[in-house]
């Protein structure tokens, strides 16, 4: 299951780079995990300052 980014994400960014398949990309203004790319690593979850992303 891909991770989920809330509303509680500033679009700040720091998820971007420390992703290694790149599934985060802006959309509409805000962070979006492509499901497809993801493979459930968890490093955006730790890297976000905001602790706007979860597993659900």
């Amino acid at each position: 299951m891909a991770y989920k980014i809330s509303d509680a994400c500033t679009n700040c960014g720091a998820c971007d780079s420390e992703c290694p398949t790149e599934a985060i990309s802006e959309k509409n203004g805000k962070r979006a995990i492509d499901a497809g790319t993801c493979v459930d690593c968890g490093v955006c979850v730790s890297t976000c300052p905001v602790d706007a992303i979860s597993g659900e």
